[in-house]
């Protein structure tokens, strides 16, 4: 007999896939001139955008006397801003685009010394009896 029910694990791509970005939240400043990329993305581009993304939340605010900023959040509670000053609307796309397949994990450090060998050093371990004996 089992003592626990069978429960099937959902993973990421099986059965339907789920964008770890939940949300992308666009910061401006309405006067500044590194925003006129911004602003004019936000008017050509951000409807079909968010029209294509019904699964994320879309945030537009007013950020006055800052550069452009653009900041996605994620499921694990990570967020990842990337400012976007004096950038064309193209550029900004990209950006976007990238935020959003971003899965939000930090890239970690793989390996604590870049080269491994049997001897720490060519010249071997160091020691005191190595050197002249100094004469006071």
């Amino acid at each position: 007999m089992l003592t626990k029910p069978l429960i099937t694990i959902a993973k990421n791509g099986v059965g339907a896939f789920v964008f770890s970005c939940r949300k992308i939240e666009f910061n401006y400043c309405e006067r500044s001139g590194s925003s006129r990329g911004m602003i004019e993305y936000l008017q050509n581009h951000l409807i079909p955008f968010a029209k294509e993304n019904p699964q994320l939340e879309v945030v537009v605010t007013p950020r006055p006397s800052k550069h452009p900023l653009i900041t996605g959040t994620y499921l694990n509670r990570k967020q990842k801003q990337v400012c976007v000053r004096n950038k064309k609307p193209d550029a900004i796309a990209e950006i976007v685009k990238l935020i959003r397949d971003n899965t939000g994990v930090t890239a970690k450090k793989r390996f604590k010394k870049p080269v491994i060998s049997t001897t720490e050093s060519i010249r071997g371990i160091w020691s005191p009896f190595h050197t002249r004996p100094h004469s006071i």
